[in-house]
């Protein structure tokens, strides 16, 4: 039995392709395309009304918030807000109707509920005597403040003769009304221009008085004192009280405690002398050398005299005094030439006094 060999074809198709399928995986790229091209479209629909809810949401939140601010429009502007009631705490020497005026002014522009309470607070602590204002609403249609006023701590006498109260800032608060309680004295050399550089100088000044204030005050030394000139600070003046109302003593600019007590001291010496109602000041600026200052008509006086428990004291006249010395010095000098000749004819005798007004005749010699 013969065997037969069937010869494979070369080039066979059928062949070729078994390989490629072997070989490989066949791919369909127009066919793939096609697929792709259907799953992006539906996950972008699908991705899309994952973000509906959220614009929705967005949508209706944006819509709400326009509603609200509608109505809040609405009702901020309704007379339902109106300013109706103030009240007013802490107003102890504030103007409680300043205060109520300034605010219906300014709430009857917005109503309480839109009403601008940090600008009201400022405008509020323009007003004399308020230092801290602190507004609320009181809804419906009402304004509470509380007051926190300013301290008086010195009275100042003005150039036009007004006496203001004054706090430790340098602002001047209002008049001293007859009801008040009489400072231990007043304040001098008040600067009135307006500017911060100048209130920074008076409050300097009012710094400078309450220590003087607080030390003499201890020493019982203040009621000796009416008011202090405090225009130069390096240059503390003081007027004194009572029958001294015309003596001013000078202290410099230290030892304010000290140098006063010493020029009292000189002060009530001289008064025991005649010299002592003509004093018109003691200047202690030179520390332990007191100079006393007389008015005209006082003696002329220039001597030193130390002492264990005071200043040394130089005593001087104004120049008011030096002139009436030199118009009698003058004076005296043009009287000497006529007293002098006085005195000549008062010596030299008239005819009168000889022989019965008669000259005197020589006697003839006797041959």
């Amino acid at each position: 039995m013969r065997e037969q060999v069937i010869p494979q074809k070369v080039g066979n198709r059928s062949g070729m392709a078994a390989k490629r399928r072997a070989g490989g995986v066949g791919q369909r790229p127009q066919r793939r395309d096609r697929e792709g091209m259907g799953q992006t479209l539906s996950s972008r629909i699908r991705s899309f009304a994952n973000y509906v809810p959220f614009i929705l949401k967005a949508t209706l939140a944006i819509v709400i918030g326009g509603l609200i601010f509608a109505g809040y429009r609405a009702a901020s502007a309704a007379s339902f807000f109106q300013i109706r009631k103030v009240e007013i705490q802490g107003d102890y020497r504030a103007s409680a109707a300043d205060v109520q005026a300034l605010i219906v002014r300014e709430v009857a522009k917005t109503g309480v509920w839109r009403a601008d309470l940090e600008e009201i607070s400022t405008r509020l602590e323009r007003l004399p005597w308020v230092r801290v204002a602190m507004v609320s609403r009181v809804l419906p249609n009402g304004i509470r403040v509380r007051l926190e006023e300013r301290q008086p701590r010195a009275v100042v006498r003005t150039a036009a003769g007004r006496f203001l109260w004054v706090d430790e800032d340098a602002v001047l608060l209002g008049d001293m009304l007859p009801t008040d309680q009489m400072p231990v004295f007043f304040l001098r050399g008040w600067n009135e221009e307006p500017g911060d550089t100048i209130r920074k100088e008076n409050m300097d000044r009012v710094k400078r008085f309450l220590e003087l204030q607080r030390e003499w005050t201890a020493a019982g030394l203040s009621e000796r004192v009416s008011e202090v000139n405090v225009i130069d600070i390096r240059d503390v003046r003081a007027q004194l009280a009572g029958d001294d109302s015309k003596i001013e003593v000078r202290l410099g600019s230290q030892d304010f405690g000290k140098r006063l007590r010493d020029a009292l001291s000189v002060l009530d010496t001289h008064r025991l002398t005649p010299r002592g109602q003509f004093i018109s000041y003691v200047d202690l600026t030179q520390g332990r050398r007191a100079i006393v200052g007389f008015l005209s008509g006082a003696q002329a006086i220039s001597d030193n005299a130390g002492s264990a428990s005071g200043p040394s004291v130089g005593e001087t006249k104004s120049p008011d005094a030096a002139r009436p010395e030199r118009n009698n010095q003058r004076a005296a000098a043009n009287a000497t030439p006529q007293n002098n000749s006085e005195t000549k004819r008062k010596a030299k005798p008239s005819r009168d006094e000889t022989n019965g007004g008669e000259r005197p005749r020589r006697a003839r010699p006797t041959q």
